[in-house]
């Protein structure tokens, strides 16, 4: 089973601040929303830990597994350039549009596709296996299309997860 979890909860989060990659650090929130995940998942034996490298997510997955955590780039945050640090920024930009690519925003066929190289290694390496993937919302929005086989230029907030909510992805 892949057990994929967005982060727990920062500041910014709970005042609608783009994080993008800016490198912040949880909240007391998200501490206990990692410790609730640690609790629901304490029963668990991991074959691999893998996580973002950004502190959010080091530290979610810290706090869930003590175990070797791997950092693979490929799992951080979509850049968002000069938006990043900024409040409602979806008034400004439409994150979806594949052309849009203003304020230095990662492009989004970049973006897709290293979310689907993570996948298609994820997904032949750790067959059969218990891995826990720690990441981002909007590496979460991708990956659930991906995996769904919707991979096209669509909205995919409908997948978007919450702050320290695991989805089970049997494999």
């Amino acid at each position: 089973m892949i057990y994929l979890v967005r982060h727990g909860q920062t500041d910014w989060n709970l005042q609608g601040i783009n994080q993008g990659r800016k490198d912040i650090e949880l909240n007391k929130t998200g501490i206990e929303q990692a410790e609730t995940l640690a609790n629901k998942l304490k029963n668990v034996k991991f074959d691999a830990v893998l996580s973002s490298p950004l502190k959010r997510t080091i530290k979610t997955a810290q706090i869930i597994c003590q175990d070797n955590i791997i950092i693979d780039d490929r799992l951080i945050e979509r850049s968002n350039g000069e938006l990043e640090g900024r409040k409602n920024t979806k008034d400004i930009i439409d994150f979806t549009d594949p052309k849009d690519v203003r304020y230095g925003i990662e492009p989004l066929p970049e973006f897709r596709k290293r979310i689907k190289d993570f996948w298609d290694e994820v997904l032949k390496k750790y067959v059969n296996k218990n891995v826990l993937i720690v990441t981002h919302a909007g590496v979460t929005m991708y990956s659930q299309a991906y995996l769904k086989g919707e991979f096209g230029y669509a909205d995919y907030t409908s997948y978007k997860l919450e702050n320290g909510e695991v989805l089970e992805i049997p494999n």
